[in-house]
Order: structure tokens, then C-alpha cells, then sequence
């Protein structure tokens, strides 16, 4: 299987990705009689957007899910 090989900043796009996918699934592991919606913490979300910005990614969900895809293919 091919490895993709990734500038710093798609490695940080990537994993600050990952960071937030983690938290999102924690947010709605919560237990289902709750009524409270789940909350994601803002900052799990601008982390995501700055390192995408920083990768030259921001606006090109397909590029970022190919790397993705391709550096991290479990997800």
C-alpha cells in the first residue's frame, strides 16, 4: 500500500482533523436519555480551520479528504 508523504502543514491539517472528528464522537457518546444537545468545544473547530487554512487546504474538502484518505485510510 502507497504512503502518502505530507508537508508539515497537511500532517498538522490532518491530524487537528482527527483531533476533531475524536471530539465530535465523544460529544455524541454522551448517554442518549440526555436531553442536552452535543457540545463541540470552538476550539476543536478553529484548530481545524487554522491548520486547513495554514495548508493551503480551506475550500478544498476534496484535496484534504484525498490526503486524509491516503495518510490515514482506517478513517
Amino acid at each position: 500500500m502507497p504512503t502518502a508523504v505530507l508537508t508539515d502543514r497537511e500532517r498538522a491539517a490532518v491530524q487537528a482533523y482527527l483531533r476533531l472528528l475524536g471530539t465530535v464522537r465523544a460529544a455524541f457518546d454522551g448517554p442518549p436519555e440526555s436531553r442536552r444537545p452535543p457540545v463541540v468545544p470552538p476550539a476543536a473547530l478553529a484548530e481545524a480551520e487554522q491548520a486547513l487554512a495554514a495548508a493551503g487546504l480551506s475550500g478544498n474538502e476534496e484535496e484534504f479528504f484525498e490526503l486524509l484518505r491516503s495518510w490515514c485510510p482506517q478513517v
